[in-house]
């Protein structure tokens, strides 16, 4: 893929109201959103719940890309078309999340560093192959006591940085996630300090590492208390210091930043979103992508019948899809 092409599909990415849903969690993960509603985890059951919402009915009005796990990328819907050919047929860009989780950070306890470089190139080039045009590392920061360190945050970029690079030279665009963790007591200060100084050291780590910016995408975290913080913060406080931090590290030339949810409820997940592009006047377009925060209400639904909630638990996605991309426009309405 050309540096034009590149360009071209992180653009569409972020095309005007529209964003990313994450149906990437792993089988242990999926497990465990399952059992929660009193599904049997099987190969069967996870296939059919990533149909359901691939094949929404008009999901491509407000959804530009989805994020694929490994095996859902080689699964195909029960016509018998793959998810990817689906996805591209239906004006939806095939992703696959491929790092491999986070490991402990050996010399800085209560930290951790994403794996799986090891490797990578030859799986970026299978997942092209496979339909895919972009890809999703995930890097995890920790807020607690004397944490994050300056190790930490640095093995995080360097990895996510080295990611990139790989990623590009396959033809795929790289989605760099740092995600500040919502876990903790601490206030919404700590929280902008940490995700500024962690974006700082990203954005550098890219530049080194020669990653063309135009060709690649941010997902990041919401600048928020902790949700053990007693003061918890307003709507318009998150969105303000998020957009203030952002403005402060990430440059103009990046063509869009997607949010995860992060373990906000469904709501405050828009309203943030909203209130951000309400402040307006943004060098980049604001966008989401969200995994619990689009599909949780639908997993409900569907676990209670699936074959005859199906169709009713499609039509929450697309409700969940509508409001997400209004927020990406300032114009929900709550």
């Amino acid at each position: 893929m050309s540096i034009e092409q590149l360009a071209e599909t992180a653009q569409a990415m972020v095309a005007a109201g529209k964003g990313i849903i994450a149906i990437d969690e792993s089988t242990a993960t999926i497990a465990k959103r399952f059992a929660g509603v009193g599904i049997e985890n099987t190969e069967e059951n996870r296939r059919a719940y990533r149909e359901l919402l691939l094949t929404t009915p008009r999901l491509s009005d407000y959804i530009s890309g989805a994020i694929l796990y490994d095996e859902t990328i080689r699964q195909s819907t029960r016509d018998g078309v793959p998810f990817a050919k689906y996805m591209a047929d239906n004006g939806i860009i095939p992703g696959i999340k491929v790092d491999k989780g986070t490991h402990p950070l050996a010399g800085c306890p209560g930290e951790v560093v994403t794996e799986g470089l090891d490797g990578l190139r030859d799986r970026l080039k299978e997942y092209y192959k496979l339909g895919a045009r972009f890809a999703k590392w995930r890097a995890v920061i920790n807020i607690g006591e004397d944490i994050p360190s300056g190790t930490a945050i640095e093995a995080n970029a360097h990895a996510l940085a080295r990611y990139a690079a790989l990623c590009q030279e396959c033809g795929l665009v790289p989605m760099v996630e740092p995600e500040v963790l919502m876990d903790g007591d601490h206030d919404i200060q700590t929280c902008y300090e940490v995700t500024e100084a962690t974006l700082r050291s990203l954005f550098g780590a890219l530049y080194e590492q020669n990653i063309l910016l135009e060709g690649t995408i941010l997902k990041a975290s919401m600048v928020v208390p902790g949700k053990d913080c007693e003061e918890q913060a307003s709507i318009e406080e998150v969105a303000e210091s998020t957009i203030m931090c952002l403005k402060s590290t990430v440059p103009a030339i990046l063509p869009g930043v997607v949010f995860l949810s992060g373990g906000q409820s469904d709501d405050d997940a828009t309203a943030h979103l909203d209130a951000m592009n309400r402040i307006g006047n943004l060098p980049w377009p604001l966008s989401f992508s969200y995994g619990r925060a689009m599909q949780s209400a639908a997993l409900a639904l569907w676990s209670k019948d699936l074959k005859g909630n199906f169709a009713k638990a499609q039509s929450t996605v697309y409700e969940r899809a509508k409001a997400n991309g209004l927020a990406a426009l300032g114009k929900w309405e709550g």
